[in-house]
């Protein structure tokens, strides 16, 4: 069986995480992932403070077993929702879309594994110094909020620029990305795309079908304009934003172009105006099947994998 200091330091049986994806990645989610043995992630994205505590609660009722919540440091409630995970005392919390320094003492005081999705290298050491736990070196491979280097490129060098475990994310979706992720000097991995095919997971049955035909070239990004850029399926809604991004609309009128898009995709399914955030791996997710059995499935494909690599040294 795969195990590495992470599992160790949390408290779970596989090095997989699941990824913090807003209004997905809810209680029942995060419970599922957790008792198959990851670390499931309850995802604040936007949404009010009592919403991610009636969350953390869901969660806290259905496992026994250590789970995370995922802070997106722009949404307008980020301060709201940071005292209340400490309140409630989770027993990780990862972040995303900025600098968690300003928390990590409230974090720490409540006994809380902080965990930092970084894009940069500078980025893991600052969390690094600033008393990270591990650190989530994410690709822009990944769905939703995205940064300029791959996971291939972006892994190794987190690796050597921190003595912290690190996780790798962006692309993974089966027991090779895995793999390839040890190789690189990661010791876990997330996974959010996967997911989505889980039966437990919350979206509607379009947004899940489209992930379940999506191809290599199935996702756009949108929102460099912005500064802060996405990975998302191609729908007229993505390949609308795209165009206008490169019009001479104002940047308020494309912001507003986004407003409530995510959550259009996840409970609606609408195709016109909702936006169905989705890394390149959607290629790579073609079955539904249980949180537990994704996780399951994903380290017994990559242990002979692993055992298998001295194949190739003489």
């Amino acid at each position: 069986m795969i195990n590495s200091r992470i599992c160790d330091l949390l408290g779970i049986e596989y090095p997989v995480f699941q990824g913090g994806m807003a209004w997905i990645s809810d209680g029942t989610l995060a419970a599922a992932v957790s008792d198959g043995g990851g670390l499931g992630i309850v995802a604040a994205g936007n949404a009010p403070g009592e919403y991610v505590r009636e969350q953390i609660r869901i969660a806290a009722s259905k496992t026994d077993r250590p789970f995370g919540v995922n802070i997106m440091l722009l949404s307008p409630f980020a301060d709201e929702v940071a005292k209340i995970a400490a309140e409630e005392k989770v027993k990780v919390i990862t972040t995303g879309a900025g600098n968690p320094s300003k928390y990590m003492e409230m974090w720490h005081n409540a006994g809380i594994r902080v965990i930092p999705v970084v894009a940069s290298v500078a980025l893991a050491k600052l969390m690094t110094r600033a008393g990270a736990s591990a650190v989530i070196a994410e690709g822009g491979e990944s769905g939703g909020h995205v940064g300029d280097l791959t996971t291939m490129v972006l892994v190794p060098q987190v690796c050597d620029a921190t003595d912290l475990p690190v996780i790798a994310a962006g692309g993974i979706a089966d027991g090779r990305g895995v793999a390839a992720a040890f190789m690189l000097g990661a010791c876990g991995v997330q996974l959010g795309t996967r997911f989505l095919s889980a039966f437990e997971c919350p979206v509607h049955p379009v947004y899940k079908e489209r992930v379940l035909k999506a191809n290599d070239l199935s996702t756009i990004v949108t929102g460099k304009r912005l500064g802060h850029p996405v990975r998302s399926l191609k729908t007229q809604f993505s390949r609308d934003y795209f165009k206008a991004e490169y019009s001479d609309i104002p940047d308020e009128e494309l912001e507003k172009m986004g407003e409530g898009a995510l959550r259009l995709a996840v409970q609606e399914g609408d195709l016109k105006r909702g936006c169905f955030l989705a890394g390149q791996a959607a290629a790579m997710v073609n079955k539904e099947q249980s949180a537990a059995q994704i996780v399951r499935e994903i380290i017994e494909e990559a242990e002979p994998i692993l055992k298998g690599a001295a194949r190739w040294v003489k």
